[in-house]
């Protein structure tokens, strides 16, 4: 007995210790996979796609993208980051960091929708960056995408509290929230109300797609005209004097630019939360009826018409008080407290902001949940979150698991520590898109040397970032702005050399980034940029959350992922021994 023990464990612990050792061989080989035709990239993306079980079902116009991107940032952001930004970085030209942030979300959004057009399929730029630069480096990213989403829903839930307090007049912070004094600052104050929300509209996702949209349709127009409100009042009550004036002079610096040019990227960085919403949309492309008209139009459109209000409301709050005034948690509400015979439209704005604050949450949570259920595809985290039910056609499992980690974290966590690690989680995110389709279009494996558009890539990123470093570090002066001027010749002119010297290897059939590299390589330095911007507490944090995602990843996805690719290719092998003319793709018989 004792025999036959040993010589069936000993061989299966073998086995096993084998299988992990290749695994971890395997590391090097994932980093450098690509995909190396269309027609490799589509069976990839068929078989990790048939283990949810069921499809999601194309329901989806282009008007329902444009629905989803709107409710999904207006709905939020604006709301949740204007204050602090307005306040704490760039005064009245908080109007400017809008549009910066709207000219990076837009060219950010041109490198989504080639992906996303390309290929329609569920998972955003996790599925584009494991067909692009392989596994390890599509989880980290995905990874962080969860992470954004997770804490960016968690603020917005806290800023609704606060939002709908504004409603009744009430102080939520003194009425609605529990203060324990036993936590340290800034996970102290306990929010029940965000939790509620949060776990009421993971219930609605769940049941459909289609029934989401329509219930974000609705919400969304009447936001709108709650939009429409805000900016009327603000241009009509609010005075032109308070776009240069503070409202304590003797302590706060004056002027439209009261911060520098410095604090109005600092509140780039920070309002770029606002854009969060139109890559929720691209995670939606697998239920979209006609990806090659729908997704240009839902995706671009629909950050180019934000990015317009969001312009206008910030002239509207800046125009209402002084931006040493603003009330940071809900700015636009508390801006006609105390004005005689308005304070009625503080109570209609906090209500509009809690309908937008809605739409926002429910399409950032219908993104989250596809994020992950595309990852538990690819078996790096437990499949099990990769189920879609086959009555709702919904990611129920993935839905329900974020709603709840979501749930938890609104529950005691301040707004200003979630905003900070959300914006560093949304530029690294669209930073390595803009590089992903850059390679794409110039790299064709087996047949194209990858190390000149390696060589462009990591130069340009460092040319970038050694300017970011600069900008924030060098002491002001005529040296200061010839180096930084010679950082920007050098990055043209590599741009230039890159641009002549190394052909496109592919263009894709349908829709394209325009002007190829220059606008993912204004992505890129933009993003870099906007990353340089921010606090080093939120650098500690991301760095944490990093070292924790490649540490799952080294002891248990590459593992469970490789042993999953194993077994596919036996059973592959299998049918193509019982028929050699013929392949097995995703359970599908095809020519090879």
């Amino acid at each position: 007995m004792g025999e036959s023990h040993g010589s069936s464990s000993t061989p299966s612990s073998f086995s096993s210790l084998r299988s992990y050792g290749k695994a971890i061989i395997e590391i090097p080989k994932r980093l450098h996979r690509r995909a190396g035709s269309v027609t490799t990239t589509f069976e990839e993306m068929s078989r990790v796609k048939a283990r949810s079980g069921s499809d999601m079902h194309k329901s989806l116009r282009w008007y329902d993208l444009v629905g989803f991107g709107i409710g999904g940032m207006v709905g939020a952001g604006v709301f949740v980051t204007t204050g602090r930004a307005t306040r704490l970085y760039a005064g009245p030209a908080v109007i400017i960091s809008y549009a910066i942030a709207g000219l990076c979300a837009l060219v950010s959004a041109f490198c989504y929708t080639e992906f996303a057009v390309d290929m329609p399929v569920a998972g955003g730029a996790f599925s584009y960056l494991r067909i692009t630069f392989g596994e390890f480096a599509a989880f980290l990213t995905g990874a962080n995408l969860v992470m954004e989403y997770v804490f960016s829903n968690a603020a917005v839930a806290r800023s609704f509290t606060a939002y709908l307090g504004a409603t009744f007049g009430i102080s939520a912070t003194e009425k609605w929230r529990i203060t324990v004094s036993g936590l340290p600052d800034g996970f102290n104050q306990l929010d029940f109300i965000a939790v509620a929300v949060i776990l009421i509209i993971s219930l609605i996702i769940c049941q459909s797609t289609r029934e989401s949209s329509v219930m974000n349709t609705v919400l969304t127009a009447l936001h709108i005209l709650f939009i429409g409100f805000i900016i009327v009042m603000g241009f009509w009550k609010g005075d032109s004097k308070n776009f240069t004036e503070p409202a304590n002079p003797d302590k706060n610096p004056s002027g439209f630019f009261p911060y520098g040019i410095s604090g109005v990227f600092n509140g780039a960085a920070m309002v770029y939360l606002s854009y969060i919403g139109y890559d929720a949309v691209s995670t939606m492309a697998e239920e979209v009826r006609n990806p090659i008209k729908d997704i240009p139009v839902g995706v671009s459109g629909s950050v180019f018409l934000v990015t317009i209000l969001y312009c206008l409301m910030a002239a509207s709050m800046s125009k209402l008080v002084p931006y040493d005034a603003i009330d940071t948690e809900a700015p636009f509400s508390s801006a006609f407290k105390g004005s005689d015979g308005w304070g009625w439209v503080s109570n209609v704005i906090g209500g509009g902001a809690s309908f937008g604050i809605l739409t926002s949450l429910m399409v950032s949570m219908l993104g989250q949940a596809r994020y992950l259920c595309v990852i538990g595809r690819s078996n790096i985290v437990p499949s099990w979150f990769a189920r879609v039910h086959p009555k709702t056609s919904t990611p129920v499992n993935a839905s329900a698991f974020l709603g709840l980690l979501t749930a938890v974290i609104s529950l005691f966590t301040d707004l200003n520590v979630l905003l900070n690690l959300v914006s560093i989680g949304t530029l690294f995110v669209f930073y390595m898109v803009a590089n992903a389709v850059i390679y794409r279009r110039y790299v064709s494996i087996g047949t194209t040397n990858p190390w000149p558009t390696f060589s462009f890539l990591f130069s340009f990123s460092f040319i970038a970032i050694l300017f970011t470093f600069l900008w924030q570090f060098a002491s002001p002066g005529k040296t200061k702005s010839v180096i930084l001027g010679t950082c920007m010749g050098i990055l043209v002119g590599i741009l230039l050399a890159f641009n002549m010297l190394v052909p496109q290897t592919r263009k894709p059939e349908y829709w394209s980034v325009p002007l190829m590299p220059w606008i993912p390589c204004i992505s890129i330095f933009l993003n870099v940029f906007l990353l340089g911007c921010q606090d080093g507490q939120s650098y500690i944090r991301f760095g944490i959350f990093s070292g924790v995602v490649v540490l799952f990843y080294v002891f248990y996805s590459v593992h469970a992922s490789f042993d999953a690719e194993g077994q596919c290719c036996t059973q592959n092998y299998k049918q193509l021994e019982r028929n050699p003319e013929k392949t097995t793709v995703n359970g599908s018989i095809s020519k090879v």
